[in-house]
This record gives structure tokens, sequence and C-alpha cells, in this order.
């Protein structure tokens, strides 16, 4: 029986989903450490800030906090006492030696890894949380063994497949968990006890069992489904935009064909995140690494085509400018790469706001979640005399002569545009106002 849990990493997978699992397992203690001490304390302090906003994620907070879950900077003591341990640290893209951006840079979980080797004290059971390429535990259990040969070591898979923005309602009613171990008696034991806490809220047949390869291997592929689907119709938009049909309307038709179904299937400019580029990337790296090239060709030209999406939107800005020469002032919409989330990575809007600086655009950013301090972080300058954030919509489009929505926020959506001038183009990359005349819609010709 789990009793006591730690989570190694404080971040957009490991706040959400420890939250959760303390919320529907009372009777484990469940602690959520990290050498950040910023983080930490603002997990511990008021609800209205912490480090990563989701819907609903407060009020779980508010109900588990100092009862069964706690966040900590005490990473020795909480692996000390765990019986099992989740790795929910970030695995960013290489940006140096073999496999530079491509491959997935695992110094976290190596690191994460040693800290249990070295501090643990008894048997554990590891769960790998973070999106890993395949063979990942392997590598895990050899730092295990060659640094700690007095304890048992074993090493589950678990990915998440939350949705930012949604993550708590993904948690609570989930399609399916997915545990990945080792087929002997100890494996098979470890997996039992990882379903045995899924099963106090998830259905037992919507929780998956499978060997660990199978289990690492899947989150790769789901994303890159997924991502494909997005380039798929953001590639039909272009051919629309050339031929007069409405993207819309063949993202309906398409969506009705039951062997297909509607998700994934809006038009925008380009998906953003932590997730789909880098997983793609890392999906192509190992393609590559095993010789298939032609495969990883494949994949590698869905992330070729949201960077043409991406770059298209943009143009279209710049040529409308040309056109009309007027005065190159533009709003950002949007910082967040998706809306119900303050998670700015890979963000379409850093490319197509550096990409209008080069063009010396005056650019006004408003975002209602996403912070001044990370919006000039994401940029990489301190101050540029090109650039204000905004603290409300309408400051943000007072005197602009071109709006681009570029994030799906309620905000956006229920605004009354008939408000702003019909003088300002609208560029909505995300296809959310209905109703107004003068606007520019990706798929539209």
């Amino acid at each position: 029986m789990i009793n006591d849990i730690c989570c190694i990493g404080a971040g957009y997978v490991g706040g959400p989903t420890m939250s959760v699992i303390a919320l529907k397992c009372p009777k484990i203690k469940v602690t959520v450490v990290d050498a950040d001490t910023e983080k930490i304390n603002r997990w511990n302090g008021p609800l209205e800030d912490l480090p990563v906003y989701e819907p609903g994620l407060k009020e779980v907070i508010k109900k588990t906090r100092d009862k069964n879950l706690f966040f900590s900077n005490k990473i020795k003591d909480s692996i000390k006492k765990a019986d099992m341990i989740f790795m929910a640290v970030n695995t960013p893209t290489k940006t140096e030696g073999d496999g530079a951006g491509m491959a997935a840079d695992l110094k976290y979980i190596e690191s994460c890894a040693r800290d249990i080797a070295k501090y643990a004290n008894s048997d554990k059971i590891i769960v790998e949380k973070s999106t890993v390429p395949i063979k990942t535990a392997e590598k895990i259990k050899k730092i295990l063994v060659s640094q700690n040969s007095n304890y048992k070591f074993e090493i589950l898979s678990n990915p998440e497949f939350l949705a930012e923005g949604t993550a708590i309602e993904d948690m609570s009613n989930p399609d399916r968990v997915l545990i990945g171990g080792d087929p002997t008696p100890s494996g098979k034991k470890a997996i039992v006890s990882l379903f045995e806490i899924y099963s106090q809220w998830v259905p037992a047949n919507k929780i998956l069992t499978t060997n660990v390869w199978s289990s690492e291997l899947s989150k790769l592929a789901s994303n890159a489904m997924l991502a494909q689907r997005i380039s798929s119709i953001n590639s039909l938009s272009a051919l629309c935009e050339k031929t007069g049909a409405d993207i819309e309307e063949l993202s309906k038709a398409i969506g009705m064909d039951s062997r297909i179904g509607s998700k994934f299937l809006k038009a925008s400019v380009g998906f953003g995140g932590s997730c789909f580029q880098k997983d793609i990337l890392n999906l192509v790296y190992l393609c590559k690494f095993y010789g298939l090239h032609e495969v990883a060709d494949y994949w590698h030209n869905v992330v070729k085509i949201n960077d043409y999406q991406k770059s298209r939107f943009t143009q279209k800005i710049i040529d409308y400018f040309l056109s009309t020469k007027k005065t190159k002032n533009v709003t950002v919409l949007g910082w967040a790469f998706k809306a119900n989330t303050n998670d700015s990575r890979e963000s379409p809007s850093i490319s197509i706001t550096n990409s209008l600086l080069v063009e010396e655009f005056n650019i006004k950013i408003y975002d209602p979640q996403v912070p001044k301090t990370k919006i000039m972080n994401d940029l990489g300058i301190t101050y540029n005399s090109n650039i204000k954030i905004c603290e409300t919509l309408e400051e943000s489009v007072k005197d602009s002569n071109a709006l681009l929505v570029i994030t799906e926020w309620d905000e956006f959506k229920d605004y009354d545009w008939d408000m702003i001038s019909k003088d300002v183009m609208i560029f909505d990359g995300r296809r959310i106002i209905k109703n107004r005349e003068k606007l520019f819609k990706i798929g539209s010709s």
C-alpha cells in the first residue's frame, strides 16, 4: 500500500496532477518538491498567485493544501519518506551536442535519478510523469542501480495527457490512464500499486497497462497525431484562400465524417505550447536514430507546416500595411499559447511579434494572465521603445491600426468588436470573431 508520495517538479504537470491525487486520495500524503524556492513559496502563498493558472486549480489547492498536500524544498527528506516518487521535471529540446534541436534533453531526469539514488533508504517505485523518449526508463534504472545497490527500484511509465487550460478536468475525468511497467513479478506489483491509486476515482476500464516502452512512446505519438491534424487543416486553409473555399465550411464537412471527427480541425495561426513541437522533434530524432529517415521526414513536415502558417499570418500583416501606407501600430491580443493558461512556451505570439519588430512595427500586447516580465523574457529583451504591455483590453486596442487575435480568450470572444472603428483591420488568427465587416481570417479569401 502506498502511504507517501513525493513528486519532484512543481511545474505545469506536477502541481495540478498531485493536487488532484491528493484530493481523490485523502489518506495518502502527497509532497511536491522543487529546488526553485520562489516557485514553492508561490504554491504555499495566496491562491490568487499560484505559479500555474488552471481553471479549478485554486479550489482544489484550497481543499488539500496543508492537509495531505504539501509543497517543499526539502527534496532529501521527501525522497526518504516516500513509497512512490513521481518525476515531473522539464525535458526540453537539446540545444547542443548529439541531437541538438530535436532530441530531448534528459539532464533534469538524470539529476532526479541521482538524487533518488543518493537519498533513498528503502525500496522505491519511480514513476515517469514527464514526457520522455522511449528507453528513458532503462537510463533511469542504470543510474539508480549503479549508484545505490542497497535497495530495489521499480520504474513505471505514467505519461500525462493533460491539456493546459483543462488540466484539472482532464485529471479528474481522464479519457484513459496509462501505466507501463516490467512484466516481472515485482514490476507487476508496482503496476498494481499505481493502478490502485488511480482506481479510487477512475473506472478500471479506463486504466490501461502496457510494457514500459509502449507507454513511453504513447505520449510522443499522441501529441504527434494531434499536431498533425492541426497542420493538416492549416495547410488546407492556405488552399482555401487561393480558391475561394471557406475553411470553416471545409472543417465542418470533414469533421462530420465519423471516421475523422471534428476535434483539432480548427484553422489557426499555429500550435504552440511546451509539448507539440518538442515532442514531434523528439520523434523525428528517434526515427532518424533508428534509420527511419522517410518516417522522420513525414513528421518533420508537421512542424514545417506549423512554422509556415505563422510566417504566412505575419506576412499578411506586413502586406496589409504596405498596401495601405498606415502607421505600423498593431496590437497583439493574447500571449499564452492557448486560453485558460498562463503558459506562453512556444506561443505563436512570440515569433509573430519578433518578426514584426524586425519590420519596425509599434506593438501593444495584452494577455489577461501572462505578466509583463514573462512577455519580455519570452522576447529576450528588457526594454524596447516599440513594445508596450497593456493592463486592459481597452487600453491595448486604442489607437491601433490592426488587431491580431492570437489566443482564444473568452474575453476576446465576448468583446463587442463592432465598437472598433471600421478603419481598423482585425486579423483573427483563432477565428473567434463572428460579427465584424473588416476582418481577415486564416483560410478566407
